[in-house]
């Protein structure tokens, strides 16, 4: 292209760095020029914006961004973008320079192309688009001036970034740039302001449909009339328009043009494959295949003026192999496909019935009428867009009033958080700075301070009641030890760690202390012991010790048990154990007058009152009998049992 010789900017350094040398093209938002990158030494091509869009302040900030965005963007098949800047209020884009034909000049020049060509450029821009799906990165402007047809055969799609930042610009008029953008629009984009790659492959539907029939989907007089096709009508059929067109390829364009998000492929690699399952299945007859006159339908469609005018160029594959699958295969393919329903479109309907009409007054009335609601809800109504504020930080009443400003609706959704105070707002979905159309719910998530939760009251419950209130009181049973206590019954809490009513962390432990009930004391048996050593013992232990009386006993001494009850086994503490203790054996007086009697006699006396007798001889060898002494003395109180030693001589 020639430069323009009245064009200010040739010649000119922009930013220190880009040196302008030609003007390629001129669109509706910005102008394009050739310029050398004097730093790096290299041709670069630099999109300079509209005057009136550098002094938006939404365009200014979103351009910066999304521009940032696209920079990260590392594709053969996307033209990169090197830099963006802004020199005396001009801001500019340095993109790659890439030679050769738009898209949009190859349909205008030749009109419809064969499936094969249309085929081997759709699968390049779908991996481009592809790689900025993977990316999180949706283009939003997807058209025939967006594709590039290199010179060495390269297909390139442009404008990543300045895609999205030129939607803050709102459908106002009937001006080039903005027609040919919103005949590439999803009917999401157009009613509720939103995208996502489903966005990205409807217009990639609508730009198949395109290069195989020679005219856009959508024909109008003005901008409003194309949105409201896309919302209330939905894209024509291709074979439509192009009645030879295989019947896959119908198939193939209307899943992707569906007017439900659901019903299209989700992302631009899930078209991609589609579009290569179509090639496999057509036969190379039907991929050379080209309409008679192949730009009778180009000639309908309405002129575009361009929003980029880099050079490119088209690039053809020649092998394909021939399926005997059904066309119907592929629409199986697409999750919620609509299904095909030939005949006419809803265009050719509205247009035979205009034709019929009796009142093509009413017909002016009503449309004037749909084109002002449509504006009026674009430009001031809710379908106008917005920015959400920043209000990250702030208190919850300031930042719905700051949503309110905006013609945003509030929404408070509560979470705790260990960093940001009670009542401050922790984060905004949609984000901030993001462009939405008024009306839009914003949720706001507002901070409940950290996340604590009270030790419950547990002393006196059953351990499975205990652990079921830690439990629903969002902590966890921690250490359990067992005690005995004699006051608490058995498996009931003694006490918590920490104590009740301590505030923890969500999932903190709590131990517990559980009763094991009384602790039992074993009996001692101190059966023939003096009582005087067994009383200390038992109380010690935890006993109670009663004495129940007093027996006479031959064989324990006096003061000592003579039996007790229980005799063995286990106590409580407090429980009682009853003994009886011996006051020694039964006293019996040593008869007396016994000294000079007969041995014989004596030990019968003395046998006969309890004692045991035994005799002692005074000379042995020379004994008649008779008792000369006793070793106890006569009258003495002795114990029943005692031994007596009788002398005789």
């Amino acid at each position: 292209m020639s430069t323009a010789p009245t064009d200010s900017l040739v010649g000119e350094i922009l930013d220190g760095r880009y040196r302008v040398l030609e003007r390629l093209a001129e669109g509706g938002m910005a102008t394009v020029y050739i310029a050398l990158d004097t730093r790096l030494d290299r041709e670069v091509a630099l999109k300079v914006m509209r005057p009136h869009l550098a002094q938006d302040d939404t365009f200014r900030s979103r351009f910066h961004r999304e521009a940032r965005s696209a920079a990260r963007l590392s594709h053969p098949g996307i033209v990169a973008v090197y830099d963006q800047g802004e020199d005396d209020g001009r801001m500019f884009l340095a993109m790659e320079y890439v030679p050769g034909k738009t898209l949009r000049e190859v349909v205008d020049t030749e009109g419809a192309l064969t499936p094969r060509a249309a085929l081997d450029i759709m699968v390049p821009v779908l991996e481009a688009l592809a790689a900025a799906h993977d990316a999180g990165i949706i283009h939003r402007d997807i058209k025939p001036e967006n594709v590039i047809l290199r010179e060495d055969g390269a297909i390139k799609v442009a404008d990543f970034g300045l895609a999205r930042a030129v939607t803050s610009q709102t459908v106002t008029g009937s001006s080039g740039m903005l027609l040919g953008t919103v005949a590439y629009l999803s009917p999401e984009q157009v009613e509720r302001g939103i995208a996502d790659a489903r966005s990205d492959v409807y217009a990639a539907g609508l730009l198949l449909f395109e290069m195989l029939s020679g005219s856009k989907a959508f024909l109008g007089d003005t901008a409003i009339n194309v949105a409201y096709q896309h919302v209330h009508e939905g894209a024509p059929r291709l074979r439509s328009r192009a009645p030879e067109a295989p019947e896959i390829l119908d198939e193939l364009v209307a899943a992707a043009t569906s007017r439900d998000p659901d019903g299209r492929p989700a992302d631009a690699g899930a078209f991609a494959a589609l579009v290569r399952t179509a090639r496999r299945e057509l036969s190379p007859g039907e991929l050379d295949d080209r309409p008679t006159d192949p730009k009778s339908a180009a000639a309908a469609a309405a002129t575009v003026t361009r929003t980029t005018a880099l050079p490119v160029e088209r690039q053809v594959t020649s092998r394909a192999q021939h399926q005997t699958t059904p066309a119907t295969s592929l629409r199986d393919q697409v999750r919620g496909a609509p299904p095909a329903t030939p005949g006419v479109t809803a265009r050719e309907r509205r247009e035979d019935g205009s034709r019929r009409a009796m009142w093509p007054w009413l017909l002016v009335v009503v449309s004037a009428a749909i084109a002002s609601a449509t504006a009026w809800f674009f430009l001031a109504g809710p379908g106008a867009p917005t920015i959400v504020p920043a209000v990250t930080g702030e208190q919850v009443v300031a930042a719905e009033a700051s949503m309110r400003a905006q013609h945003l609706d509030p929404v408070k959704r509560e979470d705790f958080s260990e960093t940001v105070a009670k009542g401050v707002v922790i984060s905004t979905a949609p984000k901030a700075n993001a462009e939405v159309r008024r009306g839009t719910a914003v949720t706001l998530v507002v901070s409940k301070g950290p996340e604590r939760y009270a030790v419950p009251a547990l002393a006196g419950k059953s351990l499975a009641d205990a652990t079921n209130e830690i439990t629903g009181a969002n902590l966890v049973l921690g250490k359990v030890t067992e005690k005995y206590d004699d006051q608490i019954p058995e498996d009931q809490v003694i006490s918590s760690d920490p104590k009740p009513g301590t505030q923890l962390k969500r999932d903190a432990a709590v131990a517990l202390t559980v009763s094991k009930g009384r602790q039992p004391i074993k009996v001692a048996d101190f059966t023939g012991k003096p009582l005087a050593e067994a009383k200390p013992a038992w109380e010690k232990a935890g006993l109670v010790v009663e004495v129940s009386g007093e027996e006479n006993h031959d064989t324990i001494p006096a003061g000592s048990v003579i039996r007790q009850e229980p005799a063995d086994g286990s106590l409580f503490k407090g429980d009682k154990i009853t003994v009886v203790t011996s006051k020694g054996p039964v006293l019996v007086a040593v008869p007396g007058g016994l000294i000079g009697k007969q041995f014989a006699e004596v030990k019968g006396i003395l046998e006969g009152a309890g004692f045991k007798v035994t005799e002692k001889q005074a000379i042995p060898g020379l004994n008649f009998g008779t008792v000369q002494g006793l070793s106890l003395p006569e009258g003495s109180q002795q114990p029943r049992g005692s031994e007596i030693v009788v002398t005789t001589v």
